[in-house]
């Protein structure tokens, strides 16, 4: 049986947001594993039809341990389908592949992504500060993190961008950070640099930072090792369109 896990306050704060679920649903992830298999909850929140920080509606969000317990939230009026299902002895995994067909939307991936989140960073003295922050929508920013909106770490060479981090301003609780290096700068080890500095920042606001990635970047979970972000086997769910 696995130990249980502690989350922070706000990391549970910005879940609850993020999926709709109440405290005492969201306490059976980090909860440890237990005879009787995974605890699942299933929510049905208006959230999944609302515009999120993009401006884009994300219809399914969710987060897995490393026990396989879960919150998965659907937009309203799916909830009872994935319940039943799930009572019948289907698995997560197997819901979470019939999504697409239950939305519509065969060509989308109801996907698996590492969910990382930091609470103590390497301190500048380790990993330098190497960005400065600046107006997303100043001309020097790439057109990837413009849609961030505030402001974004970047890395200048010349005056020239080079490498930056963008925050996914969820809800008040929880901020996801976003990196990105020009092919040019890689090797230089900015990314992990940004990741840290972004995330020290977050942190001394009390605000516990995310960084979620798909589980085939290899390159992406080594700057989340490097920066802080430990890998514990937990998983955010969510719908993509590849197309």
């Amino acid at each position: 049986m696995s130990d249980r896990v502690e989350v922070p306050a706000s990391l549970l704060g910005h879940w609850s947001a993020w999926t709709g679920a109440t405290a005492e649903q969201l306490s059976v992830l980090g909860a440890g594993s237990t005879a009787n298999g995974p605890h699942i909850v299933v929510v049905g929140d208006v959230g999944r039809t609302q515009p999120g920080w993009d401006g884009s509606v994300s219809r399914v969000t969710g987060v897995m341990d490393a026990d396989d317990n879960a919150v998965l939230s659907l937009p309203p009026g799916h909830e009872a389908w994935a319940r039943n299902l799930l009572e019948a002895g289907v698995s997560l995994d197997d819901v979470r592949a019939a999504i697409p067909e239950r939305f519509g939307e065969p060509a989308s991936i109801a996907y698996r992504g590492i969910c990382r989140w930091a609470v103590d960073v390497p301190a500048e003295d380790v990993l330098a500060d190497v960005g400065i922050w600046i107006p997303a929508d100043d001309e020097i920013v790439p057109a990837w993190l413009k849609p961030f909106g505030g402001d974004a770490l970047v890395v200048l060479d010349d005056g020239v961008y080079v490498a930056g981090v963008g925050l996914k301003v969820h809800d008040e609780y929880g901020q996801e950070i976003s990196v990105g290096t020009t092919e040019a700068a890689r090797g230089r080890g900015l990314a992990r640099r940004l990741v840290a500095q972004a995330a020290r920042a977050l942190l001394a606001k009390g605000i516990v930072p995310t960084y979620l990635h798909a589980p085939d970047n290899y390159a992406s979970a080594k700057v989340a090792d490097a920066a802080g972000f430990p890998d514990r086997g937990w998983t955010a769910l969510g719908l993509f369109d590849p197309s």
